[in-house]
């Protein structure tokens, strides 16, 4: 098994000043919503009660605000072009999660979705990257080259990728089931791998020179 110490470059913490400098300017991240934020399920999260967050994960957001970052989610919402639930729905799943996050002194800031399911042939369903050029446009930025991505499937691996992300892979949600399909080529493009969310933001911010 590979480790993620061996795929990552060394990465020195920040000097004081531009420490400092770091919560005076919005950093970007983005986010898979289902299996990195909150429990996934092969049958779909359908209503606000199965919108269930995972351990760690809005503390993790909120490591990340606190930080300074500005926190984007892209995340395929087939189940609405499926008619498992309606966008309604989503909507009031969303509006949980600010919910939950409001107490920690957290918010996401733009949450990009793709509601098609995949005969549509859409350009933002992932890995395709419409998803990600609204977020780009959203925060105006001419692209997304060095931004930090997690999720927990191959198409996000690839949506990352294509946009010239560094992209991030967990083991919560199919991040499992990901490595067990896809491993070489994980390897191959370098994809460094995390248990959770909550590792991943740790790790980042340590690198950042935030303990």
């Amino acid at each position: 098994m590979f480790h993620v110490e061996h795929w990552l470059p060394v990465n020195l913490p920040l000097p004081l000043a531009q420490r400092n400098l770091w919560f005076h300017v919005k950093h970007l991240i983005i986010l898979d919503r289902d299996g990195v934020i909150n429990l996934d399920s092969d049958h779909y999260i359908r209503s606000v009660e199965e919108f269930i967050p995972l351990p760690g994960s809005l503390e993790a957001i909120a490591k990340l605000y606190q930080a300074g970052y500005q926190i984007a989610i892209a995340t395929n919402q087939s189940g609405i072009g499926r008619g498992y639930y309606s966008i309604e729905t989503l909507e009031a799943m969303h509006h949980k999660l600010a919910q939950l996050l409001q107490p920690l002194g957290a918010q996401i800031d733009y949450i990009a979705y793709c509601p098609h399911a995949p005969e549509a042939k859409c350009h933002c369903r992932k890995p395709e990257i419409g998803l990600f050029e609204q977020i780009a446009a959203h925060f105006q930025r001419q692209n997304l080259i060095g931004i930090p991505t997690v999720g927990d499937s191959l198409r996000d691996i690839e949506t990352g990728r294509n946009m010239g992300c560094q992209t991030a892979l967990v083991r919560s949600g199919k991040g499992e089931r990901t490595i067990a399909n896809y491993s070489f080529r994980l390897q191959q493009w370098q994809i460094p791998l995390f248990s959770d969310l909550a590792e991943y933001v740790n790790h980042l911010l340590k690198n950042r020179g935030f303990t």
